[in-house]
């Protein structure tokens, strides 16, 4: 670790970063890298010696799409970061795998979970890296977030229950609305709404910042999800070794879509996923 003041921090900070990638559109990817090294020269602008370490993995069963993203990361990436890593495990293994693969390959004292359809501001790494600098209890830190029609998401959770879970992914509108109150709660709006750290249950696997060793300690993320829920055992079993909190300070914009926009092969895997999480962790209904 380093030292905990950035003046006088003589050896560079490492920090390792995963994207895993699916048919993923090429242009938001490239848009993801960029700002990744726009967030790396901030911090180095702050005073802060940080070397990146850059691994994606690509799920992608289009060779095409594959190629693409591969000569992405070895020519425009390779001359932004201080390692890069690609490969594709010639078949799509799932997100949590495919973070584990990479989580097994990196050589960092920080490690983020990234999309390849987020955007970040600059200062990102910088807060992010600082924060758990100064809190050392702290295993994990989740962004404020907004879609890119600049509207609030709510990437920190309650716990779930099968209600909750339901009336978000299949009813229309105007029942949602009755239910407004509820669902509010379960997305934590309070804590969303603050403009402090708050420490959280749940957080959306888009976005993680972590320490390296803390999701060592956890083996990462479980076998047992091949998508869908997944991040939020990872929640709860991250909090084992450390707090897991909510930081405003830090801000990203999320394009993921909605399950229910998938198809039927989408909606099955959640819940499928969904029973496996309540199985694991305990069920409740409303």
């Amino acid at each position: 670790m380093t030292i905990e003041t950035v003046e006088g921090v003589t050896e560079p900070m490492r920090v390792s970063v995963s994207v895993v990638t699916y048919n993923s559109p090429f242009e938001l990817l490239r848009k993801t890298i960029d700002d990744l090294y726009r967030a790396l020269c901030f911090a180095r602008t702050q005073g802060m010696p940080v070397q990146i370490q850059l691994l994606v993995v690509d799920n992608s069963p289009d060779e095409a799409c594959r190629a693409s993203v591969r000569d992405l990361v070895h020519t425009d990436a390779a001359q932004k970061f201080d390692a890069v890593d690609y490969w594709n495990p010639m078949s799509n293994i799932g997100f949590g795998a495919a973070h584990n693969q990479a989580l097994e390959r990196c050589d960092s004292e920080f490690h983020m979970i990234l999309n390849p359809d987020v955007e970040m501001d600059e200062d990102v790494l910088y807060t992010a890296s600082r924060f758990l600098q100064t809190q050392p209890d702290v295993a994990m830190v989740s962004p404020q977030a907004t879609d890119g029609h600049g509207q609030v998401q709510y990437l920190c959770k309650r716990y779930p229950s099968v209600l909750v879970l339901s009336l978000r992914a299949f009813a229309p509108g105007f029942i949602k609305q009755w239910f407004s109150t509820y669902l509010s709660s379960y997305e934590d709006r309070k804590n969303h709404a603050s403009s402090v750290p708050a420490d959280v249950l749940l957080v959306s696997g888009c976005f993680m910042y972590a320490r390296t060793d803390a999701l060592r300690a956890v083996s990462g993320f479980s076998d047992q999800f091949f998508m869908y829920f997944e991040d939020f055992d990872l929640s709860l079993r991250i909090q084992r070794v450390g707090r897991l909190v909510y930081l405003p300070s830090m801000h990203i914009v999320h394009h993921g879509g909605y399950t229910v926009r998938k198809g039927l092969r989408h909606i099955s895997m959640f819940v499928r996923s969904g029973w496996k999480f309540f199985h694991c962790h305990g069920w409740r209904w409303i």
